[in-house]
């Protein structure tokens, strides 16, 4: 199937759920083709099992698993004295 780019951007969805169903839709653009939609191969439509969603975050640079169990506070927290704003306080008055 064809469509010019106005007619794809005019109606997208109806495009995204052809090529969904199986669909090859090659958009033109004066009467060229420049791109083509196509659907997505069947095996990746299905879910990650969780052992693979883990080995994917392991490889994310920065990224430290979980260790479970409860969040504790800072081990230095910052006492606000008698008179001074809270940070809340000053993103509020900021705002204004």
């Amino acid at each position: 199937m064809k469509a010019s780019v106005r007619e794809f951007k005019a109606r997208l969805s109806l495009y995204l759920r052809r090529a969904g169903n199986g669909e090859d839709v090659i958009i033109t653009s004066r009467g060229r083709p420049i791109a083509r939609l196509l659907p997505l191969a069947p095996e990746a439509n299905t879910k990650p099992d969780a052992s693979e969603l883990a080995r994917r975050l392991r490889r994310i640079p920065g990224m430290l698993p979980a260790r479970g169990g409860k969040i504790r506070g800072a081990a230095r927290p910052i006492v606000i004295g008698p008179g001074e704003k809270t940070l809340s306080e000053m993103v509020l008055e900021n705002r204004r």
